[in-house]
Formats: C-alpha cells, sequence, structure tokens
C-alpha cells in the first residue's frame, strides 16, 4: 500500500490563514422540493437556495391546484356554489361550508333556525377533530414516524361514518348550506357521536405518549422555525400557527358565530419548554412544537364543546322551512366579509351582491394560504433537514391555497 503524505501534496492542505482549500471553489446549490414531494401535503414546489446544509433563502411556488372557484361562484347560486367550497379545503369541508353560508346569510338577512346553529357547532368541531387527525398523522411521517399515521386515521375513519350517516359523504360533505342543515339527523346519531366522544377523549393522550412526547420527534422539532408573536401577527398568521406563537386569538370566542358564545371552552396556546409536565424542555414558543401541540390540545376542547352541543341540542327545524322547497336567494345590493375559524386558521368569504340571485363577485381568504406565505422568513437560516418539520407544522391545503 502506497502512504500519502500531505506534506508530500500541499494542495490537499488548508490555508485557514486565507481560507482556501487549494482550486476547491464553492456554489450556492438551488433545491426544488416539489411539487412531488412526500413533505409537501400538496402540491406545492419550495424552492431552496442553499449553502451547504444551510437555508439560505426558500421561495414557495404555488397554483398547481387553481380551479378558479371565485370566478365560478360569480356564476352560480349559493346553494350551488357550497358544494365548490368542500374542495377549498378539502380536509376541513364542513368548516368551509359553514364560512361561506354565514356569509351568504348576513348579507341577505336569514335568521338560521336554533337547532341549526347547534348542528352546525357539532360538525364543525367533529371535523376540526378529523383535520387535526390528519395533521397529527402525517406529521409524524415527516418526521419518519409510521405508527402515528395508522392510529389517526383509524380514529378519522369513525368520524368520517358519523358524517356519512348523516349526509352520505365521507370527504366533500355539502351538508351545512346556507339556511341550516341539509338533512336533520338520523335516528341514534346522537348515541353514536357520544359513544365516539367517549372512545377518542383517552386517545389523545395515548397519541401525546407515542408521539409528542417522543424524544426523537422533540428533537426535531423543539426550537426549531421558531416565529414569534410579533412576526405572527405582523405576517397574517391565524389559526395554530398563531395561537402557537402564543397570541390568544380564536375568532369562536373573540367574535362568535353560529351561536358560539353559548359554549364553555379554552383557548390552547404555546408555552415554553418545561413550564408545566405536558411541555418538554427545549420547547421555545412559536417553534414547529407549539404548533402541532397546540392542535393536539384543541381536539380535546372541540370534545369540550361537541358534549355540550349534543346535551343542549334543541328542536325545531334544521334550516329554513322556506329553503325545504326553494333554494334561490334574492342577494341585495350590498356587500359582506365574514371569517370563521378554520382548523388551519382564520376563513373569509367577502359576497357583493346586486339584487340578483347570483353574486356579483366571491372572493375567498384561505388561512393556508396567509400562513404559508411566512415559509421564506421563517425557514431561513435552518437546515434542509427542518424544513419538513417547518412546513409540516404550518399544516396547509394547497386546495385553499389556490382556489
Amino acid at each position: 500500500m502506497t502512504e500519502i503524505s500531505l506534506q508530500s501534496q500541499p494542495d490537499l492542505l488548508v490555508d485557514y490563514d486565507r481560507g482556501e482549500q487549494g482550486d476547491v471553489d464553492t456554489e450556492e446549490l438551488l433545491i426544488n422540493m416539489g411539487p412531488q414531494h412526500p413533505s409537501t401535503h400538496g402540491v406545492l414546489r419550495i424552492v431552496l437556495r442553499c449553502d451547504g446544509e444551510m437555508v439560505l433563502e426558500a421561495v414557495p411556488h404555488i397554483g398547481y391546484l387553481h380551479r378558479c372557484a371565485e370566478k365560478i361562484g360569480e356564476s352560480l347560486q349559493p346553494f350551488q356554489f357550497i358544494p365548490y367550497t368542500d374542495r377549498m379545503d378539502y380536509v376541513a369541508g364542513m368548516n368551509q361550508n359553514q364560512g361561506f353560508a354565514l356569509a351568504v346569510e348576513k348579507l341577505a338577512g336569514i335568521a338560521v333556525p336554533p337547532r341549526a346553529q347547534y348542528l352546525r357547532v357539532i360538525f364543525g368541531e367533529l371535523n376540526r377533530i378529523a383535520s387535526h387527525l390528519v395533521s397529527f398523522g402525517t406529521y409524524g411521517l415527516d418526521m419518519g414516524a409510521f405508527t402515528p399515521f395508522l392510529y389517526a386515521f383509524r380514529e378519522r375513519e369513525m368520524v368520517l361514518d358519523l358524517f356519512e350517516a348523516a349526509c352520505g359523504a365521507r370527504l366533500t360533505y355539502s351538508y351545512l348550506t346556507v339556511g341550516g342543515t341539509t338533512h336533520d339527523l338520523p335516528e341514534g346519531w346522537v348515541d353514536r357521536c357520544l359513544e365516539f366522544c367517549d372512545y377518542f377523549e383517552p386517545k389523545i393522550d395515548e397519541y401525546n405518549d407515542l408521539l409528542s412526547f417522543n424524544h426523537i420527534f422533540v428533537k426535531r422539532t423543539a426550537g426549531v422555525g421558531v416565529v414569534s408573536a410579533g412576526d405572527a401577527v405582523r405576517w397574517g398568521l391565524s389559526g395554530p400557527c398563531l395561537r402557537g406563537s402564543g397570541v390568544r386569538w380564536d375568532l369562536r370566542k373573540a367574535l362568535p358565530y353560529d351561536g358560539y358564545e353559548r359554549f364553555d371552552f379554552d383557548i390552547p396556546i404555546g408555552r415554553p419548554g418545561g413550564s408545566d409536565r405536558t411541555v418538554p424542555h427545549g420547547v421555545v414558543v412559536g417553534d414547529s412544537w407549539c404548533r402541532y401541540f397546540v392542535r393536539m390540545e384543541e381536539m380535546k376542547q372541540s370534545l369540550r364543546i361537541v358534549r355540550q352541543a349534543l346535551r343542549d341540542l334543541p328542536g325545531g327545524d334544521h334550516i329554513v322551512p322556506k329553503f325545504k322547497k326553494n333554494k334561490t336567494v334574492k342577494l341585495p345590493d350590498d356587500e359582506v366579509y365574514l371569517e370563521v375559524d378554520n382548523p388551519r386558521g382564520q376563513v373569509g368569504f367577502y359576497v357583493r351582491g346586486d339584487g340578483s340571485a347570483i353574486p356579483a363577485r366571491v372572493k375567498a381568504r384561505g388561512g393556508s394560504f396567509c400562513n404559508l406565505s411566512i415559509t421564506s422568513h421563517v425557514v431561513r437560516g435552518c437546515l434542509i433537514a427542518d424544513v419538513p418539520a417547518i412546513i409540516g407544522s404550518i399544516d396547509v391545503v394547497m386546495g385553499e391555497v389556490d382556489r
């Protein structure tokens, strides 16, 4: 074997004073993450400008799922547009239905029956649970843990069974509509829902033992992608991304709709590591772990709301009586903008009428769209391996981003 001496090979030596290594030059590298990538949660393309393993810049490229939903809303009557809202945030279709229906009702001066309000709250919170289960399961996949995905979808199937029993659909529901809901509850549905609540509540602690407090998961997410409360507000974040930064803001409390003021629940926010036994050391308010854990805590609060709504569910009509036969709504020459708290953030609908049954203008504000905007700011300076952890903690749905 021939022995190579560094002294006899001066080109291999590093001149630390000059910061040079022979004739080797380094340059920045552009890496495409997506639009087909297992950690992008949809057809999202992010161009990373890297110096070795360090990310210098990240630029999201969107529009791969654009379907002109807002323009379609200006060609259909409100009842006909409800199915299109399902396909914006297709993981939380009930909440999307609710937002658009409330905007039209406010514009047209429609009073919704109390039973319909309670049904909207019940299905909105069940869909919040189903949505957060998808987030929990897929975030585990992003971090290399496969088992949480199986657990999450096992329980999510039970929620979808409840949805299917009520409206016949499991993904795009069109159930919460203008004036109330399309159908009343089938016989025995309330008991089935209560059984699910009793079964599901202890499962959340099981999820936390499985993933939330897992040492490897904490190391991958704690202190990674920190967004301060000030930055969260300045960039227009909402939902768990805002509350994970320690801002206690929830439209269900601040500007209640559909009777949310009747219910008792808390608003989980991000807390520093070691503040109590449920927050591991190393966690920083506003990091990826906080954004994730806020969703886990929100599922417990959703169960509280669902139990109260089922207990106090009033009788009466599930929809404004005149809409049982006639689905036409005349929209006055006026405009309205209304927001609801979607599992991913605040979703808003702007509707302008001109006296006819078809809106003159429809505009949607997607919570995922605004949350995604901070990507370039929060990813700068992290490692390439941290990018999936940060993107996954934001929990975007591209149907809502592109519309």
